[in-house]
């Protein structure tokens, strides 16, 4: 079986665009390369900083020409060149990793979808954004023989919203890698002193945009300060790259009285806000490490692999109720409803003064990360395959 992928959307850069979905493609492929077989697979790929370990020759990559980091001409590259090279290595199969496929091609497909933000939550996003990927993705899912949906959110979203079948949707989980687990107390503490961090702080990573409902994270928090002898010395991280309307992130932090410097360097003074901006990969296990607890009170995910990545860490989390997130934290987090500021307070105070709470979560997040993994995501992924060209 000779298998196409297209991973444009991959990239190894310390910045906002290694983060996300390029997370799932630079893994994937990794994990794919140990696990092809005698499977034949080739990725397209743009950034040429990228290669698979040594010892992993199962993906042959090649580095595109074109300048594919931007949307337009990877849009373009998708339903030109990529056609045309499936005609060319005579392929029996292209998986498009992040919600297309090229639509003129005989070669079956295969496509992951992430999530369906852009239908579920229109007003989040530019019009045109919003037309092309609602348009472009129910176009490939309709053509695929197989879709794979990286949580049972997504799977439903897909029947709902698009009606696909769901004999053609598999689930296929997202990992976490090796490198997220708890740390020595000593590094971890040269680490905080390193980056002046308040002695006991909530984390939160992910970008900084409306449907990751920070301005009521930041309202419960200033509440729950306010109110609480518990929490007067907790500060708060937001960590991550600036997405849309980030602005009310920052006028909302004024306006409540909390302080801040989104250079990145907390007042000494007293616990803040503070905005470390996008957290390089190799950082931020001890990010996860160094924090009280970590908070995520997003919306609508289509897995949400932060609360996966702080749970392998041993980090206490506090999650929302979106149904991705409990799919992924199970019984390992503190899980209250998206809207709720008293129910996230009641959350602070009791990781923060209620006897054993935090210890257990310490301990019951590792185990619940074990059920996710890249090596398992690739298995999957490759039985995916086999099933899309011997499959109904």
């Amino acid at each position: 079986m000779k298998v196409v992928v297209n991973a444009q959307l991959l990239h190894t850069g310390s910045n906002y665009r290694g983060a996300g979905v390029s997370n799932y493609c630079r893994n994937l492929l990794t994990a794919l390369a140990a696990e092809a077989g005698g499977h034949q697979l080739m990725a397209f790929v743009n950034d040429r900083d990228f290669s698979c370990p040594q010892g992993r020759p199962g993906v042959e990559l090649r580095y595109t020409r074109w300048p594919a980091a931007a949307p337009f001409p990877r849009i373009v590259w998708e339903q030109t060149a990529l056609p045309a090279a499936l005609w060319t290595d005579q392929a029996d199969l292209v998986h498009g990793l992040v919600n297309t496929l090229p639509l003129v091609t005989k070669a079956p497909g295969v496509v992951t979808v992430h999530d369906l933000s852009f239908v579920r939550l229109p007003e989040r996003f530019p019009l045109h954004k919003r037309l092309y990927l609602s348009n472009l993705c129910r176009a490939s899912v309709n053509r695929a023989k197989r879709v794979i949906a990286v949580s049972k959110q997504t799977a439903s979203d897909l029947r709902t919203e698009f009606g696909v079948d769901s004999r053609r949707v598999e689930v296929v989980y997202n990992g976490v890698g090796g490198q997220f687990r708890p740390l020595p107390a000593a590094e971890v503490e040269g680490f905080r002193e390193r980056m002046r961090l308040p002695a006991r702080f909530l984390l939160y990573v992910g970008t900084l945009e409306p449907r990751k409902n920070l301005p009521h994270l930041l309202r419960s928090f200033a509440g729950w300060r306010a109110a609480s002898a518990t929490g007067r010395d907790v500060g708060l991280v937001l960590a991550g790259a600036r997405g849309w309307h980030y602005q009310e992130i920052f006028r909302l932090v004024s306006e409540l009285g909390l302080t801040s410097d989104e250079s990145g360097t907390p007042s000494e003074q007293e616990p803040v806000v503070y905005f470390p901006g996008f957290l390089p990969e190799q950082e931020l296990c001890l990010w996860y490490n160094a924090a009280s607890g970590f908070v995520y009170p997003s919306l609508f995910e289509g897995f949400g692999l932060p609360v996966l990545e702080a749970m392998a860490s041993g980090t206490p989390v506090i999650c929302s109720d979106a149904p991705s997130l409990q799919e992924v934290a199970g019984d390992a987090a503190l899980i209250v409803p998206a809207r709720d500021q008293a129910a996230l307070q009641d959350a602070f105070e009791r990781l923060f003064s209620e006897h054993g709470v935090a210890d257990s979560l310490r301990e019951r997040g590792p185990r619940q990360a074990e059920q996710f993994s890249w090596e398992r995501a690739a298995a999957e992924t490759i039985d995916v395959y086999e099933t899309a060209l011997n499959g109904d």
